[in-house]
C-alpha cells in the first residue's frame, strides 16, 4: 500500500498527528483535501482591490495554521477548527484590505507649522482637502456598484485595468487575445456609464 492509500485511510484528526510528530508527506495530502473548503470559503468573501486568488491563498494560509495548531486531544474536530481558522484568516485579509481604503485620512498633511501658524498651500493640495476626501469616498462606492454588476470575466480584467495595465498587457496576463479584453474593456465602460 502506497502513501496516498494509506492516507486515505486515516481520519482528518490522525492525519493531523502523523503530521505534528513528524510526516512531512502528509502536509501536502491535508492541503489537496481542503483546497475544495478553501475554495467555497473564499466564495463567501469579496477583497476590496484584490482578487479570488488572493482569498484562496490566505485561506490555505488559515489552514497551514489549522494543521499546525490543532489540538488533537480536542473534542473539537479538525475539520471545524480548520473551518473557522480558514475564515479568520480571510477576514483578517479583507479588514486589513478595508483599513487601506481610509488611508487619505491616515496620511494628511497639515496646512499648520508646529507653531500653529497657517503654512502658504502647497500647489499639490487642492482648495479643500475635505472635498478630496468626500470625492474618493463617492468613487469608492461607484466602484464597489461597478463591481457588483460585472461578470467575473469582466471584474478580472478590471482590476488589472485598475492597475494601469492596457488592454495588450491585460490580455498576456490572463492568456486571452488582445480583442477579447478590449471588447470586455467596452462591456466595463458601458456598465461603468449606466452607473
Amino acid at each position: 500500500m502506497d502513501l496516498r492509500e494509506e492516507y486515505t485511510q486515516l481520519t482528518d484528526e490522525q492525519l493531523v498527528k502523523r503530521y505534528q510528530d513528524g510526516d512531512q508527506a502528509v502536509l501536502n495530502f491535508i492541503c489537496e483535501k481542503y483546497k475544495p473548503l478553501v475554495l467555497k470559503n473564499s466564495k463567501k468573501y469579496f477583497l476590496v482591490g484584490g482578487e479570488n486568488e488572493d482569498l484562496i491563498q490566505e485561506g490555505m494560509i488559515g489552514l497551514f495554521g489549522a494543521i499546525g495548531d490543532y489540538d488533537t486531544s480536542s473534542d473539537v474536530t479538525f475539520f471545524h477548527f480548520a473551518q473557522l481558522c480558514i475564515d479568520r484568516q480571510m477576514i483578517k485579509a479583507i479588514e486589513a484590505s478595508n483599513r487601506k481604503k481610509h488611508s487619505p485620512l491616515n496620511a494628511y498633511i497639515s496646512l499648520y507649522d508646529e507653531d500653529g501658524t497657517e503654512l502658504e498651500e502647497p500647489a499639490s493640495i487642492a482648495d479643500d482637502p475635505a472635498e478630496i476626501i468626500i470625492e474618493a469616498e463617492e468613487n469608492l462606492g461607484l466602484i464597489d456598484r461597478l463591481k457588483a454588476v460585472l461578470s467575473p470575466m469582466e471584474l478580472q480584467v478590471f482590476e488589472l485595468y485598475m492597475q494601469d495595465l492596457d488592454y495588450k498587457e491585460i490580455a498576456a496576463r490572463l492568456g486571452k487575445a488582445p480583442k477579447n479584453i478590449d471588447n470586455t474593456l467596452t462591456r466595463i465602460k458601458i456598465k461603468a456609464k449606466s452607473i
